[in-house]
């Protein structure tokens, strides 16, 4: 079918001319060009346009205003960071819509749950996502492990180093990961080559299924008392907010490390802070409450934080992995196939 048309540049990427009165799956395109190219690479798009017909959002218009029309006869949407929120009245306009296909991970902030009730599916990158979250995350505890920041600027200011305690071996330490979904399984798996025993709290998992990964099961006080390192990976969801209170810091060990690649609110943020401030534990942070962190925040200066912009995932190759997946999941729903990161409405309600 697709040697019937013939693919144009634009400033947005692919367009169509139909020469045969063949129909043709339409696909709305709903990211600004910016965010298009960081996420779909020529090839990809190449790939998209041989087997559908591609609309773009005009460049002079605001994707918010230009939803109707990018929609009106479509049968699948790309979205993404930029894309506004699809709500009801919105999908109230879209009666050939079938495919949601979300080329980043929340769904939260995108659409409502009524969604699955107007029998259109949804897939999303979220694999991509959690697996540089997940290599980040292991980066963050060798980071804290060996003290690899304190030497580096202690060189940089020619300042002496042998004052620092000696570094920890991954090995020897228990690892506490708090959410077992995808970006918490690819952290087991990144940390088996180490042999560090692992222990994880998550209600969702079963202890047949504990035993299947190789792990522990431990309620979350018993995780916080008894890890070397405790890893936060669950979703922010109205259960999860605040569930890292000052009392599961006061069980952390002395000289225990918190890493949070999750979400901020999942935290109490000066429990976090009071503890920090006393040098007890040590902590990797990568969001925070207020983003970008304030430039006069007192985590800036603390010496027992590693920061980072809150960017785990953020990779060039995670990027275009994003892109992909989505392609080749509307390729595939379109061929009559499941997509293979498709979301179902009994998974809504404990995703982030």
């Amino acid at each position: 079918m697709s040697e019937n048309y013939v693919a144009k540049e634009t400033g947005s990427g692919m367009r169509h001319d139909s020469s045969t009165s063949i129909a043709r799956t339409r696909v709305a395109m709903l990211l600004y060009p910016h965010l298009q190219q960081q996420l779909f690479s020529p090839s990809a798009l190449r790939q998209l346009s041989s087997f559908a017909d591609v609309v773009y959002p005009p460049e002079n218009q605001a994707l918010g205003e230009a939803l109707p029309q990018l929609l009106e006869e479509a049968e699948v949407c790309i979205t993404g960071w930029d894309t506004p929120y699809l709500g009801d009245d919105i999908l109230d306009r879209t009666p050939r819509l079938r495919l949601i296909a979300h080329s980043a991970g929340s769904l939260r902030s995108l659409l409502p749950p009524s969604v699955f009730e107007r029998g259109i599916r949804v897939t999303h990158s979220n694999a991509a996502l959690a697996e540089g979250v997940a290599e980040f995350t292991v980066l963050l505890a060798l980071s804290c492990l060996t003290h690899l920041h304190e030497f580096n600027q202690l060189m940089k200011r020619q300042q002496g180093w042998r004052d620092l305690p000696p570094g920890r071996l991954l090995s020897a330490q228990v690892f506490g990961i708090v959410g077992v979904g995808s970006i918490g399984r690819g952290v087991i798996e990144r940390l088996r080559p180490f042999g560090c025993r692992i222990q994880v709290c998550d209600p969702y998992v079963s202890s047949a299924e504990a035993a299947r990964l190789g792990v522990e099961l431990v309620d979350l006080d018993t995780l916080c008392a008894t890890s070397d390192i405790i890893s936060l990976h669950a979703p922010m969801l109205p259960e999860t907010r605040g569930m890292i209170q000052a009392a599961q810091f006061a069980r952390m060990r002395d000289g225990a490390i918190f890493l949070n690649t999750a979400r901020a609110a999942l935290v109490d943020e000066e429990a976090l802070l009071n503890e920090l401030c006393a040098g007890r534990i040590f902590a990797a942070l990568d969001v925070f409450n207020q983003e970008p962190l304030p430039a006069g925040s007192p985590l800036r200066t603390l010496p027992n934080v590693i920061l980072s912009p809150h960017i785990a995932a953020l990779t060039k190759d995670t990027l275009f992995k994003q892109g992909q997946m989505m392609v080749d999941e509307v390729q595939c729903f379109l061929q009559g196939q499941k997509p293979r990161y498709e979301v179902k409405p009994e998974m809504w309600s404990i995703m982030a």
